[in-house]
């Protein structure tokens, strides 16, 4: 089967810059010893005697502004602090302020309170969370003259979910209100902490980010005065002066809901890491692989379709029972500075003196734990000197190099450190290499704690409920704002949909199955569209020969027993398995045997040799190709490798093993991907694929390189003129509907895609193609990344399930598919949500239509978790940002040559 490099996939997505201020007088918030944004400089470089190890070329980060003797009184290195609770971090708000919303940072530094993002990947400092902000638009995308978006096919299924409501002891209201100051109070800190002291015993829940307050209960009178005493002993009059009532749905009470959750983690003795937070008392020891588990929890609140909901679903974080000073040490190649970089940076590490995790973007070998910094009075410390005096930590090992975490620009001007300094010693690498991954033994061993059943989950869900409502604290917080945890997760009615019909040659027909998997079927069938293979070459070293040719014959059975004749295959050998050898026998292949496809045989993954081998075939010369590693050659189940292989190789060359009944015609289909380039950092590939026939079995394919998202939106519009022509060409006619299936996008771009993107398609369509106004097109998000769960009373729900009501949103026209059977954990849904929709399609005909796009995924004989135009552009762009990085030849833009 063919092998798959890199590290996984990276999407771009919306981030929104953290809010909140500093110490009095515009200093950044403390953090860890590191060098001041804008008008800092860092320690001389330290002499370091003739061969010291620790002493090879580093690669200082760059440092701007003036000299550190220039520095003001408050602009100084920062400093760590311990991992006291953050209050509005991780998932909750940029707000600060009152009895919710507001804490003390440790007594030698200034009252700071940060609050960051909304569940993005966020990074740690001592002095709160970096990640995006919730403030972004609540889009409306559910129609206003939609009676009803609930299906009515399928047979009803009592579900439960991984929501607890939120019981409300009336209606619940949020009132805005601003705030001045006189005299002006610049920094947002005092603000915050003459807001406490003013309204302590006035209000007992609110929310204030150092101009507008947020509170649940008007206050009376309106405008309400208040005096409090400045340091210097100066009265400074408060006027609270309300200005609107919120309207239900306005994302501040996302924002407040948020706030409160995380409060009330905080107040159970849980640590925050990242976006979520962990239980480090119920650590998990894999002594095996030197490795330990956190368990933890992801959770948010939000207004569900009837009421108020609690999402909780079960988190877990890996740390590797070492150092990063270790890794280090186990560095000793010839580049052992090199190596370690490589090792390291992009990885994630917690420092377990404060339990802080930090992304890590350099290695400094430029300083080490002696290097010194600058106080604030203008003295100089050692970093060995402060962790000795603050932790009591010995630094055993002084000419270790620092490791850089570096702050992006937004974070910078939020009073974020430009660069952190950490000591390796005192860090430990979270997270799997790919090494470890590859490792089956110790991924068994993970999976045997986070491999979570049903029925194990729902019990660890109430088990959180039942200590959550035992916190005294936590309860005492939701109350504030008349707010109660119910005791058991919600329950509600979904619907599970007709089995599906499989269709294959001749229109012979059999049933997906209830477990969603015909591969016993297709065995005995002959595959739905066949396609000529007049030559194939497999490219092998020498040494694997005889075992290539025993596979050859196993793949020309396996191929026969599905009536394809793929002719007598040929075998080109070379004398190693360096990838220039193999790079250079594809240009021979390619230029004297005119092949059809070309197999290459590999000893192992390897990532770099199988980009090279894919690059030479689809940007150079423009031919399918297939990998097959040596193991697999001699494997025990060869046979249904062979059948795999096979099945693989029709696809792209423009086969089909299978198709589905569809009852409309003349609609075409569109998936929508975007992949980072692994790279070119700034740079994405957008793949877009679209069905060119009634039965979804063929294809055109199509990946432009962007920057920027006005470039992306341009680009879709674009293909879907290219793919409309496309489509004529191939029916005689333009498509009369336009389904099109939009992944990689999260909750802050919904109004950029909403307002513009859709927009811009409608347009663009319009204007060229359908100029009579006919265009009936629907657009729809999918998300896979969520943590929406549901269950029977003791299983998974079945595939084909079907959840449109209770746990959706009612701003929104969407649904949750669960599309899957699977035998370990608990199976995930995918969420749709349509924003644009005008094909005339009830809500019902849509989810079913999703359902059987499920089915059509060539890659595995069962369904995925998304339609599978949508799955065909994760590939391509998958294929094009991780081993390609350009476009593939045009020869190939109607294969599914990226399987």
């Amino acid at each position: 089967m063919e092998s798959r490099g890199g590290k996984g996939r990276a999407r771009g997505r919306a981030r929104g810059a953290p809010q909140g201020g500093g110490p009095p007088g515009g200093a950044p918030r403390p953090g860890p010893p590191g060098q001041q944004g804008p008008g800092a400089q860092g320690p001389p470089q330290q002499n370091r005697p003739p061969g010291d190890p620790w002493s090879r070329a580093a690669a200082p980060p760059q440092q701007q502004g003036p000299p550190a003797a220039q520095m003001g009184p408050w602009v100084r290195p920062q400093m760590p602090t311990p991992a006291a609770p953050v209050v509005g971090a991780g998932r909750g708000s940029r707000f600060g302020g009152g009895e919710t919303g507001e804490v003390s940072a440790p007594a030698e530094h200034a009252r700071a309170v940060q609050g960051a993002g909304d569940g993005e990947k966020s990074r740690a400092t001592s002095s709160g969370v970096r990640g995006r902000n919730l403030k972004y638009e609540i889009i409306r995308t559910k129609p206003a003259d939609m009676q009803s978006k609930k299906g009515t096919s399928g047979q009803p299924i009592n579900l439960i979910s991984n929501y607890f409501p939120m019981i409300q002891a009336g209606k619940f209201l949020l009132f805005q209100y601003r705030v001045d100051f006189n005299p002006d109070v610049d920094h947002t800190g005092a603000r915050k902490k003459f807001m406490h002291i003013a309204l302590k015993d006035t209000l007992n829940g609110y929310l204030f980010d150092g101009t507008v307050l947020y509170t649940a209960a008007r206050i009376q009178p309106d405008p309400l005065e208040k005096f409090v005493e400045n340091e210097a002993g100066e009265k400074v009059r408060i006027s609270i002066r309300m200005v609107s009532e919120l309207a239900w749905g306005d994302f501040h009470y996302i924002q407040l809901f948020n706030i409160l959750i995380r409060k009330c983690l905080s107040a159970m003795k849980l640590t925050l890491l990242q976006r979520d937070y962990y239980d480090p008392q119920s650590q998990v020891n894999i002594h095996e692989h030197k490795l330990s588990l956190w368990p933890g929890y992801f959770t948010s609140i939000r207004q569900h379709e009837n009421q108020v909901m609690m999402n909780i679903e079960l988190a877990f974080k890996v740390l590797r029972d070492d150092t990063c000073y270790n890794m280090f040490l186990d560095c000793r190649g010839p580049e052992p500075k090199k190596e370690f970089q490589s090792k390291i940076i992009g990885s994630s590490v917690l420092t377990f003196y404060n339990n802080r995790t930090y992304r890590i973007d350099d290695v400094d070998f430029s300083q080490n734990a002696d290097s010194t910094f600058p106080l604030r009075d203008g003295s100089q410390m050692s970093y060995a000197q402060y962790y000795s005096e603050k932790y009591k930590i010995h630094i055993r090992e002084k000419r270790q190099p620092l490791l850089v975490s570096r702050s992006k620009p937004r974070e910078i001007r939020a009073g974020m450190p430009e660069v952190v300094y950490l000591i390796p010693e005192l860090c430990k690498p979270t997270g799997l290499t790919d090494r470890m991954r590859e490792n089956f033994r110790l991924m068994q061993a993970l999976a045997e704690h986070t491999r979570v059943g049903p029925v194990d989950r729902m019990r660890k869900l109430q088990e959180f409920c039942k200590r959550f409502l035992g916190c005294a604290e936590a309860v005492t917080e939701l109350k504030k704002w008349d707010f109660k945890l119910a005791d058991r997760l919600v329950q509600f009615q979904g619907r599970v949909l007709p089995m599906e019909t499989i269709v294959a040659a001749n229109n012979a027909r059999y049933a997906a199955g209830p477990k969603a998997d015909w591969t016993r079927d297709l065995r005995a069938q002959r595959m739905f569209n066949s396609a000529n293979m007049t030559r194939l070459v497999t490219i092998c070293p020498s040494r694997q020969k005889n075992e290539c040719q025993d596979f050859l014959q196993t793949l020309q059975k396996a191929a026969r027993g599905m009536q394809w004749d793929i002719g007598r295959p040929e075998i080109f050998d070379i004398p190693d398995d360096r990838t220039n050898t193999f790079c250079t026998a594809i240009e021979n292949v390619a230029a004297r045997m005119d092949p059809t496809l070309i197999m290459c045989v590999l000893p192992t993954n390897q990532a770099d040799r199988y980009g090279s081998i894919k690059k030479k075939c689809y940007v150079d010369r423009g031919i399918p190709s297939q990998i097959v590693l040596r193991k697999n050659l001699t494997s025990k189940g060869v046979m249904s490798i062979a059948t795999k292989v096979a099945i693989q190789l029709n696809c792209k060359i423009g086969g089909a093993p299978w198709s589905i009944v569809m009852p409309l015609s003349n609609v075409m289909v569109v998936g929508y991907d975007v992949c980072r380039d692994t790279l070119k950092k700034q740079s994405s590939f957008a793949a877009m694929v679209a069905t060119l026939d009634r039965a979804m079995t063929r294809y055109y394919n199509h990946v432009t390189e962007h920057q920027l998202q006005e470039e992306l939106s341009e680009n879709i519009s674009a293909f879907l003129i290219v793919a409309c022509q496309k489509y004529k060409e191939v029916n005689g006619r333009y498509p009369e509907r336009i389904l099109i299936y939009r992944d990689g996008v999260g909750d802050g771009q919904l109004p950029f895609v909403f307002t513009m993107e859709v927009e811009r398609i409608k347009e663009k369509l319009t204007s060229e193609i359908y100029k009579n106004g006919d265009l009936k097109m629907s657009f729809i998000v999918v998300s896979k990344r969520i943590n929406t769960r549901f269950f029977t009373p003791n299983s998974n729900p079945p595939p084909g399930t079907v959840v449109d009501d209770i746990v959706t949103l009612p701003e929104r026209f969407d649904f949750f598919v669960v599309s899957q059977c699977v035998n370990q954990g608990t199976v995930a849904p995918t969420s749709y949500n349509v924003l644009s929709d005008n094909m005339g399609l009830s809500p019902d005909r849509l989810q079913m239509l999703t359902y059987k796009l499920c089915h059509m995924y060539y890659n595995w004989s069962g369904t995925v978790r998304v339609p599978a135009p949508c799955q065909y552009a994760h590939k391509l762009a998958f294929m094009t940002a991780q081993h390609l990085h350009r476009p593939a030849n045009r020869a190939l833009e109607t294969l599914l040559y990226y399987l």
